[in-house]
């Protein structure tokens, strides 16, 4: 089993809920800055390889009311570099610095058997075995030893599991759920 960061490799909005009415977003680069003089930006890019910043159409902001058309031009010191439609100078270019570049999931391949993107993830509940409620998926992470799935307990505090078939053996998107082997010492929460 594995995810595909879809995302800052952090925490997705709580929008991002299966079962949303408005289109789900996920976030997929940053405008770092702007580039030269004629309006073009770097962009940091959450996608697993950057260049697929560009690949799901058009992007919006976090609210989804501003759109930008990104058109690629190049690729510097791991940023895209890009124009976006309307922007003409080096001042728009600066003031989108630090915008959020965000596609609608619909607008993304289907994931492989046994392949997962953190946005659909992150909002399902967690349950034992035995169906008891363990609390939410909030968060998936991946600090190089293998993805990890931060649950929020209902009893309060995290948990950090595994995100293998042994901890994690059913994964229900349909039903907006999955199954947790809580291992021994995740069972007592913390603070984090």
């Amino acid at each position: 089993m594995s995810t595909t960061n879809d995302g800052p490799g952090t925490r997705a909005p709580a929008a991002q809920n299966p079962g949303a009415a408005k289109p789900r977003l996920v976030c997929v680069g940053a405008i770092a800055g702007a580039h030269g003089v004629r309006g073009a930006v770097k962009v940091k890019s959450f996608t697993a390889a950057a260049a697929d910043v560009t690949a799901y159409g058009p992007l919006s902001d976090e609210s989804g009311k501003r759109r930008f058309v990104l058109t690629p031009i190049g690729q510097a010191r791991g940023e895209i570099l890009a124009r976006i439609d309307g922007v003409e100078d080096r001042d728009q270019a600066e003031a989108l610095r630090g915008t959020r570049l965000y596609a609608d999931r619909a607008s993304f391949p289907a994931p492989d058997e046994d392949e997962f993107y953190h946005a659909d993830l992150i909002g399902l509940a967690a349950e034992d075995r035995d169906g008891a409620a363990l609390g939410v998926v909030r968060a998936v992470y991946n600090h190089g030893a293998g993805d990890m799935v931060e649950i929020a307990l209902r009893a309060g505090g995290t948990a950090l599991v595994p995100f293998t078939k042994a901890a994690v053996p059913v994964i229900d998107l349909q039903g907006g759920r999955v199954v947790v082997e809580m291992p021994q010492e995740a069972g007592e929460a913390s603070d984090a």
